[in-house]
């Protein structure tokens, strides 16, 4: 292979590399956007990020294409193809994440009103705050090639979960309490478990980054809880 040709090579996966960094810093804006416009019921920013979705997918479709060009191409071997696969997969998980973000927004539009409740507006706070700083920790790793940073990411899952038990039984408590409040309490548990999500493919990422890099699968399984605090693995 000539130096042109590696070269050349070199910059289509620098390219490629680019371009999912900068996807996931528009899904980090989206999630913001969203659950931001949820706290203060902000309708113009709940539109705004609804539309902006379509931004993400657009990337996700390019990344896609390249994906399948450099396969195609250049027949990628070992730590290259790990690389390439990477992309392709985080991409998948990034516009996961808009769609998520997208769904926050649709109810927003469809919540009449602002919480009635703090408690329940502090949790679903912090748990995005958890959910995004899971997010940014994760794109660093990928762009800093850190499969120990990776690991700690999907290590640090629970505590989404948990938060997000919490606040489903607080509004579940509410929804039994005052009947009037079932319908906005209804929209804020699908917010809840939309954050609840991107944290997951958050943890989705973490483990194509720490595959990709030490050539190695995280194989010891992710014990999660559902909304009533039983873990999924218990059986009967």
């Amino acid at each position: 292979m000539s130096e042109h040709t590696v070269s050349s090579y070199d910059e289509e996966l620098r390219a490629l590399a680019g371009r999912v960094a900068e996807m996931g810093g528009l899904a980090e804006k989206l999630v913001n956007d969203a659950v931001t416009a949820l706290l203060t019921h902000d309708l113009a920013k709940a539109q705004a990020t609804v539309q902006a979705d379509a931004k993400l997918d657009e990337m996700q479709q390019e990344i896609e294409a390249k994906f399948i060009r450099i396969v195609a191409l250049r027949q990628p071997m070992g730590q290259d193809l790990r690389e390439i696969m990477a992309a392709g997969r985080i991409a998948n998980d990034l516009e996961r994440v808009g769609d998520l973000a997208k769904n926050i927004a649709k109810r927003v539009i469809a919540i009449d009103g602002v919480f009635n409740s703090k408690k329940a507006a502090f949790g679903v706070e912090h748990m995005s705050e958890l959910a995004l700083g899971q997010l940014k920790s994760v794109l660093d790793a990928y762009t800093g090639r850190d499969a120990e940073a990776a690991k700690a990411v999907r290590e640090r899952d629970d505590e989404v979960d948990a938060i997000y038990t919490s606040l489903f039984r607080e509004l579940l408590t509410y929804m039994m309490e005052d009947p009037r409040k079932i319908t906005q309490c209804a929209h804020l548990l699908f917010c809840a478990k939309n954050i609840e999500r991107i944290g997951d493919h958050a943890t989705n990422i973490a483990e194509n980054v720490y595959f990709m890099v030490t050539g190695d699968q995280l194989l010891e399984a992710r014990r999660k809880i559902d909304e009533m605090g039983i873990a999924e693995n218990e059986g009967a």
